[in-house]
């Protein structure tokens, strides 16, 4: 097959790009080439979206699949110049288009955000803004490509090239060992998807015309069971020391991303955000490795960023000390 990634030089665009030249498709990664090289075997065509799909206009592909984040129009321009002659199209949405985000094991079927077609400069500021303009293009693709749409909805996603330092952060924590802070959430869900995993099903999608809306994700879990089982498969030696929402509160930790938190963490107001059901994906061919496999990919990129790095998400250990000597 000839197929166009829409992307293709981060984290899920390289994941689908790599794997579908490792089957020996012909792969073109459209993009500006700024984040980074695409895959061997690959082939970039430099286009900059925010100002023209023009060099893809008359082109042919087998399969296209859309990497754009928050830009609706880059969806419609995408649209405009290839879903005449495209035989299939992926679209990689996100789990944030769903308004409900505390009810517990909702599927694609769920009630979704108002759309909104209003471009953003910066998709992670308003989550909800993030969530509604993804409705919008999910719209736009289904309208232009009727059966020939696979729309997929990513939630956290893991492994190679993940930028986020969420998932990332627990086994790269644990590989250091010693007291461990950790939120005590028996209750709270917790979920993720490997990006191979979720790349060689977008691959699978294309080359077997599977169509349909899909969420992108693995089986939930305890979260506090989850972290027990991957410093279990990190093999270190930790002493958790769990800490209730209050206590992380007071020690000024905030909860899944940014500055001094502690990730996969989630206030009570967003619990259903990580308990989605992937029943209807894995019935549509989606395949999991082990935990250990994810968290063996995760940990050997937190190594290959460094450990001792300024993080995204999660606590440094000088951090971790403070909040640890403030909850006693």
């Amino acid at each position: 097959m000839r197929i166009l990634v829409l992307g293709g030089t981060k984290m899920l665009g390289y994941a689908v790009a790599a794997e579908a030249v490792a089957r020996g498709h012909d792969v073109v990664c459209a993009a500006r080439g700024e984040s980074g090289p695409v895959p061997d075997g690959a082939t970039l065509l430099k286009i900059d979206r925010d100002v023209s799909h023009e060099a893809l206009e008359g082109e042919r592909f087998d399969d296209v699949v859309d990497m754009a984040t928050i830009s609706y129009p880059w969806v419609e321009g995408a649209l405009a110049a290839l879903a005449k002659t495209a035989g299939h199209w992926t679209f990689a949405s996100t789990i944030n288009v769903y308004s409900d985000v505390v009810t517990f094991g909702q599927g694609p079927g769920a009630p979704l955000l108002e759309p909104r077609a209003e471009d953003a400069a910066d998709n992670r500021s308003d989550p909800d803004l993030y969530g509604a303009i993804k409705v919008a293009s999910e719209n736009a693709v289904r309208d232009a490509m009727g059966d020939k749409a696979f729309v997929v909805r990513p939630g956290l996603i893991t492994g190679a090239r993940d930028w986020s330092d969420r998932f990332g952060y627990w086994p790269g924590r644990f590989a250091r060992g010693g007291r461990v802070l950790v939120p005590n959430r028996p209750e709270q869900p917790a979920q993720y998807i490997d990006v191979e995993d979720l790349a060689r099903w977008i691959v699978d999608a294309g080359e077997q015309r599977i169509s349909g809306t899909y969420d992108g994700i693995g089986p939930h879990t305890g979260l506090n069971d989850l972290l027990s089982d991957i410093a279990a498969a990190v093999g270190a030696d930790v002493e958790f020391v769990p800490a209730t929402p209050e206590q992380l509160t007071a020690a000024e930790v905030n909860p899944w991303g940014g500055p001094r938190s502690l990730p996969l963490w989630a206030p009570d107001t967003h619990t259903g955000f990580l308990a989605h059901d992937p029943s209807a994906s894995i019935a549509a061919g989606l395949r999991l490795r082990p935990l250990d496999e994810a968290v063996a990919s995760a940990l050997a990129r937190e190594q290959e960023l460094g450990l001792d790095r300024e993080r995204r998400a999660g606590l440094s250990l000088a951090e971790e000390k403070d909040a640890l000597d403030r909850i006693g």
